[in-house]
């Protein structure tokens, strides 16, 4: 025999119990149906990353629904142990931190190919948000990516020029936002090339995924 689980006396007449066979109605099935397929897109949609770093852990939810090609090459280097040993090599106080794609050294380790710039998915670079770094070509992004330290309207899509393209949201922090705003107070220097670096630097030991 089954137990029925009765939500109020006004649906019992949506299920009999025939020979421990629950028999509902077709409203009641499509509603049950619904939710359930809502449940399920719900946990597909997100994929959960920790970023370990020498100064602590960021762990970040990031969006396969509206974001599916920035999470998918995420993925990617994360699963091929790209980032371990990559470093946060800008950081900008109130602005963001950078990182995924230099050694200690400042080498810049070689990528796959670009991808195509997601920026007009409607996911805002808000404080807390995670997107895809890159240069003035719009769809030039690989491995980098930089967390928003603050509400960066301004790297928002406003159109599909190169200008107003915008900067690709994937995700956000959700444990270890502490982690990044020590991240985005450490001291800062110049080294060849490159500006705003760690004096100390702020290493990206692994990046776990679905975890």
């Amino acid at each position: 025999m089954i137990d029925l689980l009765i939500l109020k006396a006004a649906d019992v007449q949506a299920a009999f119990l025939f020979e421990g066979v629950i028999v509902m109605n077709h409203a009641t099935r499509y509603l049950l149906a619904g939710l359930l397929a809502a449940c399920a897109f719900t946990a597909q949609a997100e994929t959960k990353v920790v970023i370990e770093t020498n100064m602590g852990n960021i762990e970040l939810s990031l969006d396969e629904q509206r974001a599916p090609k920035s999470v998918a090459n995420f993925v990617a280097y994360a699963k091929q142990g790209f980032y371990s040993g990559t470093i946060f090599h800008r950081v900008i106080p109130g602005f963001m931190i950078q990182g995924g794609g230099m050694t200690a050294d400042m080498i810049e380790k070689p990528t796959s190919k670009a991808i195509t710039n997601e920026a007009d998915n409607g996911l805002k670079n808000t404080v807390g948000t995670i997107a895809m770094a890159r240069t003035s070509a719009p769809n030039s992004a690989t491995s980098q990516f930089f967390i928003n330290l603050a509400d960066n309207d301004f790297l928002n899509h406003k159109d599909r020029s190169a200008a107003g393209f915008g900067y690709a949201v994937f995700g956000h922090v959700t444990k270890g936002m502490d982690v990044v705003q020590r991240i985005g107070q450490v001291r800062t220097t110049s080294r060849l090339i490159h500006q705003n670096v760690p004096v100390q630097p702020v290493v990206i030991k692994n990046v776990r995924v679905g975890q």
